[in-house]
């Protein structure tokens, strides 16, 4: 009898040793206008899919998507400046912010984890286009002790060249959270 027991494959690409794969998702969103940061679609998967009803959010972001999309799933949010930090009273379960942001990053990124609840997470949104941007964002990150959860990748409709099909990308949205111990507490 043979052994039909194989090992998964070993995952390749962008991996740091001792630190598990960060799944990427795609989602099918317009682009942002310009000046904004994100479209209408974008701040409705953002609300619905990392909150709950009641919860609130720091919206960081230009334009007035994500406020809509917080209005209109019965989300609370406190609108303020990335230049300024507080960011009111309460902690958040998500905070949402464009890219580059106006404090240094170090400082911005140690803001929001002090803002964030147990397993809140940061959305960071970074025009698609610079291929070393990702990477130094979540490095700062997790100098701050934010730990790299997703990557979303917002395209609009395939592009078909040649006879196969590639993604129109235009943002890069990163996931980041505090980091959580093997015994369900928190890492503060």
């Amino acid at each position: 009898m043979t052994n039909t027991h194989h090992n998964a494959p070993v995952p390749v690409g962008d991996v740091v040793p001792g630190d598990p794969p960060v799944p990427i998702t795609v989602w099918p969103v317009p682009a942002p206008r310009r000046g904004e940061t994100m479209s209408n679609a974008m701040g409705v998967r953002l609300v619905h899919g990392f909150t709950h009803p009641g919860d609130l959010i720091i919206d960081l972001t230009e334009g007035p998507q994500l406020a809509r999309a917080i209005i209109n799933a019965r989300r609370r949010s406190h609108l303020q400046s990335t230049k300024t930090v507080g960011w009111g009273r309460q902690n958040a379960p998500l905070i949402v912010t464009g890219w580059p942001v106006g404090a240094p990053e170090g400082e911005f990124f140690a803001a929001c984890r002090a803002k964030l609840t147990p397993g809140g997470c940061v959305a960071v949104l970074l025009a698609h286009g610079d291929p070393t941007l990702p990477a130094d964002v979540v490095a700062a990150a997790k100098a701050a002790r934010l730990a790299y959860l997703q990557h979303i990748v917002a395209a609009t409709d395939a592009i078909v060249r040649n006879g196969t099909g590639q993604l129109s990308i235009h943002t890069d949205v990163l996931i980041l959270t505090k980091g959580t111990l093997e015994s369900g507490g928190t890492d503060d």
